[in-house]
Parts: C-alpha cells; sequence; structure tokens
C-alpha cells in the first residue's frame, strides 16, 4: 500500500496519474498548502523541504519526496512506463529532467506572476511567458513524428502533461503548437490520467 501526501498541483498530479496508471492500492492524505499544511510538523517528517507531493511505500518502509524521484520509484518498482534498455532509459530520464529542470519551474513561475502576485509585474509576466511559450516550441517539435515525448508511453508524458493541461489557466493556448495540442488531447483521453487529474 502506498500511502499519498498531495494537493491538486501540477506536481501533485503526477503521482497520482502514475499511481492510476501502473494499478497500484494507495491512500490519499490531502495536503492543504492554502493553509500551510506542509508545514506541520508531521508533515516536515514525510519531506524535509515542505512541499507535495510524497509517499510512503508501506511495504517497503521508504518515504520518497520530489515528484520525479517518485515516477522513477514506482516506475522501477512495477516494471512499467520506464525502459529498461539503456538508452531508451536514459531518453525517458532526460525528458522527465527537462519537465524538472525547465517546464515545471518556467510555468510556475509564470502561474505565480499571472495569477497570485500581490500586483501584476510586466516584466516578470512577460519573461516567463516567453520562455513557457518557448518550451511549448520544443515540446511540439519534439512531438512533431511520434505519439508520445519518447515514442512510448512513459514518465516523461506523465511529468509534463499536468503542467501542459493548465495552459488556460496560464492565460495560453495551445493553437500554434498543434502537435502538442494533439499529445495533450491523447494524455487527456487516457482514463487513468483522468482519474489521476481530480485527485485529491
Amino acid at each position: 500500500m502506498i500511502d499519498l501526501y498531495t494537493f491538486g498541483t501540477p506536481n501533485g498530479r503526477k503521482v497520482s496519474i502514475m499511481l492510476e496508471e501502473v494499478g497500484l492500492a494507495y491512500t490519499v492524505h490531502p495536503i492543504d498548502i492554502r493553509h500551510n499544511q506542509q508545514f506541520t510538523p508531521e508533515f516536515i517528517a514525510i519531506n524535509p523541504n515542505s512541499k507535495i507531493p510524497a509517499i510512503i511505500d508501506r511495504e517497503q518502509e521508504i518515504t520518497i519526496f520530489e515528484s520525479g524521484a517518485i515516477l522513477i520509484y514506482l516506475a522501477e518498482k512495477t516494471g512499467q512506463l520506464l525502459p529498461s534498455e539503456t538508452k531508451a532509459k536514459f531518453n525517458v530520464l532526460q525528458w522527465l529532467m527537462f519537465q524538472m529542470g525547465s517546464v515545471g519551474p518556467m510555468f510556475g513561475q509564470l502561474n505565480h506572476f499571472r495569477r497570485f502576485a500581490p500586483e501584476p509585474i510586466p516584466y516578470a509576466i512577460d519573461r516567463y511567458e516567453k520562455e513557457t511559450l518557448r518550451l511549448y516550441g520544443v515540446l511540439d517539435r519534439q512531438l512533431n513524428d511520434r505519439e508520445y515525448v519518447c515514442d512510448q508511453y512513459s514518465i516523461a508524458d506523465i511529468a509534463i502533461y499536468p503542467w501542459v493541461a493548465i495552459h488556460e489557466f496560464q492565460g495560453l493556448t495551445l493553437a500554434g503548437h498543434p502537435h502538442l495540442q494533439q499529445w495533450c488531447e491523447r494524455m487527456a483521453s487516457r482514463p487513468p490520467v483522468q482519474k489521476g487529474m481530480v485527485i485529491p
């Protein structure tokens, strides 16, 4: 049994999607970051960085935080969605790192400055919107001749999708990126993705 500590953010949704895809039993423990529940001593004992998501695998008695690390762990635990062959494996891992190092931070900053900053800062909004659109372009080119980011469906798709799925929330459109838009629709049609996106 997996205990999942999460909230309805793109990073949180990665793990619930993954758990649905691989079919592991799990219990959801919502951590309401709007009310600073991530800073309680109980949660800090699970994740010293006070961020969601985190998991505890009760079978192995192992606690893991950071969404990318969790995806790799669950893929290796189940033998799903991460190739074992070296070249294919590291292709997936580099696109996972692309999400963690570029997509998440840049999209997250755009979300913050466009939706949550106390007052608008045009320079910041412009900077992060341009970088988000550049990253859309990177993904669009990658998806030009393949159905999924690394040919076969993988943890790279699971990591990237929740961030792209919120493009309207960001005030953006995928209309200028047809391959990315088609991929987004393809992802949204998967029942495990649909279920994972609404947990908690």
